[in-house]
């Protein structure tokens, strides 16, 4: 694999050091056990390349969210780790693939051939997809580290409605618990807590805090679903001293997006 020279000239590898080390500076001042955050990169229009330009620097989870890019992004990456490994040059994991974004019903057979995570389940008819879909028989063809692949249960975060408006997407905080019940139902699912992001016109701590406060009812009747995913390339410093296990970090790390992709 010849993809540390795409790396170093674009400062992709200092940018990647800078996260981490901020991260860790968060986690310090959060009294967080220091390397417990997940830091998941966004990788949306950026190529397969720089994913594992990425990995060469250490990167493992990497965020999508729109099937159509994701799905052939995720086999081109699969392949390409493939063959370096069969020639020796790569000893590495393979990439964990995270889908991040509102997902349509119909997407959802696609998604689940390469997510091991969805970090935007947001409705019941979402949830009722994915519960149907996850009875089939598993097919061929799947990404070796998807959740279908390795027999796992789909990992799954409850996204929060932070708005107050019932017709925005997610769920809101007065009805998590009721929706949770119905998460916690399926075996095929593993609830690992919620996903929420700050809104444009509050002061990020504050939502960071009622998302905090979700995760704590959450608990409440799934102890096990501790996991917070909040936090994006504005904020996630703030987010991880609110609580955040899990960041979502972009255009920081990966440079500024190409959106005719």
């Amino acid at each position: 694999m010849t993809f540390l020279t795409f790396s170093e000239t674009n400062g992709l590898a200092e940018r990647y050091a800078a996260a981490l080390s901020n991260i860790a500076a968060a986690e310090r001042e959060a009294a967080a056990t220091q390397g417990s955050t997940k830091l998941i990169v966004v990788s949306k229009t950026h190529p397969a390349d720089l994913v594992l330009a990425l990995m060469q620097l250490g990167a493992v989870d990497f965020g999508e969210n729109r099937d159509q890019e994701a799905a052939p992004k995720a086999f081109a990456v699969e392949e390409a780790v493939d063959a370096a490994r069969a020639k020796g040059d790569w000893s590495g994991a393979s990439a964990n693939w995270h889908f991040i974004g509102q997902l349509q019903s119909n997407k959802v057979k696609s998604v689940l051939r390469y997510a091991s995570s969805l970090h935007s389940l947001d409705r019941p008819s979402l949830l009722q997809a994915l519960v149907k879909e996850l009875a089939k028989p598993v097919e061929t063809g799947l990404l070796r580290t998807s959740a279908r692949a390795e027999g796992h249960p789909l990992s799954v975060f409850i996204e929060l409605n932070l708005t107050g408006q019932a017709e925005r997407g997610g769920i809101l905080p007065e009805n998590l618990l009721a929706f949770a019940e119905e998460v916690l139902q399926h075996d095929t699912l593993k609830l690992e807590g919620v996903m929420g992001v700050a809104g444009l016109d509050v002061e990020p701590a504050v939502d960071f805090e009622r998302i905090r406060a979700a995760s704590e009812q959450l608990q409440t009747v799934a102890p096990a679903a501790k996991s917070i995913s909040a936090g994006m390339s504005g904020d996630y410093e703030t987010a991880i001293r609110h609580g955040a296990t899990h960041v979502r970090i972009g255009t920081s790390i990966t440079g500024k997006r190409d959106y005719a992709v």
